[in-house]
């Protein structure tokens, strides 16, 4: 996650002008993110708090002690332990940064499919991603022997995730689910996550004052939310901790181990771009139905390159990802399964097809790429 720098301070200056706001507690509001979060961070803050504070009347800060001890005791009466509760969220104060990141809104229109492509199966990442299949082959075909799922998959998630490691988030993770879970947003389903995490740090799995993820709580090297890694997560190195932050084994271990128990069916791969006829292209309700390959095959469907569909034993749906004519991808069992861990088609695809190109059996021809 790169930021620009700390903002100087007419940068600050200038950024109050611009908005009729209570300043005085955006001021105070802005310096506490600054306590809270890195310095490089405030510059975005400071335009973000504006516009939440802009677009909510409630403060974050409203109640919120009253709020964390009820927490607290529940906490407690579901058996974490006294000390860990004292200890992950002594001085635990709301984070508006974070407030501010999820009242944000998209701007603009999507980007779209071979936007989104180009920027994830870049030259580099791909390069790396071979690298990393050699540096692991003997943990990866482990792994493919214990859960079913080829490490190239493995390796494509944890690359599109955080790049192999190098965007693992660095907000406080207590803090920022503190911060959502007192929130009137979406209250219950952050107190679900801020008690998982409570329970992670109880295990022994991660310490208060090293458990920093994304501003919603994701963490480590594939991006689990807390009751995903209290499910999933997987010790696989045995040293007694299912450490997901820095340990390859153990998060490459608990992604196949998610991947296998949603549905993974070893032996097949994901998909395949294709070729629709024009008339079967944008109509969903057929292209969605689940079929053969030898029925793909009769209606006109041909692999990218012009030539019949295989005749393996499997059958999928058709996708289009920008739901009308255009890239179509023939989807078999383990692109759902995919979808799963992240329900975008977009995403899915950029997996499937960064794991081909990983193993070289890309036959993608969409986008240029």
């Amino acid at each position: 996650m790169r930021s620009p720098a700390p903002p100087a301070h007419g940068d600050v200056t200038r950024c109050r002008r611009g908005n009729g706001l209570d300043w005085t507690a955006f001021t105070a509001e802005v310096l506490h993110v600054q306590r809270l979060v890195s310095a490089r961070r405030a510059a975005v803050a400071c335009l973000l708090l504006a516009s939440a504070l802009a677009s909510s009347p409630v403060h974050a800060t409203d109640g919120f002690s009253q709020w964390l001890e009820e927490f607290q005791n529940e906490a407690v009466a579901k058996g974490i332990s006294e000390e860990t509760v004292s200890v992950a969220l002594a001085d635990v104060q709301p984070v508006p940064e974070v407030i501010a990141l999820d009242r944000k809104q998209p701007e603009g229109k999507p980007s779209g499919f071979c936007h989104y492509m180009e920027r994830r199966l870049t030259d580099t990442r791909i390069a790396r991603g071979r690298r990393v299949l050699e540096e692991e082959e003997a943990l990866l075909a482990e792994l493919t022997s214990s859960y079913g799922v080829p490490g190239r998959f493995l390796v494509a998630l944890w690359g599109l995730e955080t790049n192999f490691g190098d965007y693992t988030g660095d907000f406080p993770v207590v803090a920022s689910l503190a911060t959502l879970a007192h929130d009137p947003r979406r209250s219950d389903l952050f107190r679900r996550q801020l008690m998982a995490a409570l329970r992670i740090i109880d295990q022994g799995h991660q310490t208060a004052a090293g458990y920093e993820g994304s501003w919603a709580g994701a963490t480590g090297l594939v991006q689990f939310m807390p009751t995903t890694f209290l499910e999933y997560a997987v010790d696989h190195d045995g040293d007694g901790r299912k450490d997901l932050w820095s340990s390859r084994a153990d998060a490459l271990a608990s992604a196949a181990n998610y991947l296998r128990r949603s549905g993974w069916r070893s032996g097949q791969t994901w998909g395949r771009e294709v070729k629709v006829p024009r008339d079967l292209a944008g109509k969903r309700s057929v292209l969605g139905k689940r079929r053969s390959l030898g029925d793909w095959r009769a209606r006109g469907v041909k692999s990218s390159n012009g030539a019949p569909l295989p005749t393996a034993s499997i059958r999928g749906r058709i996708v289009e990802p920008e739901r009308k004519p255009g890239s179509a991808f023939l989807a078999y069992k383990n692109f759902d399964v995919i979808m799963a861990w992240n329900r975008s088609t977009y995403f899915a695809v950029s997996v499937g097809t960064l794991a081909d190109e990983l193993g070289d059996r890309s036959t993608l021809r969409a986008c240029g790429l």
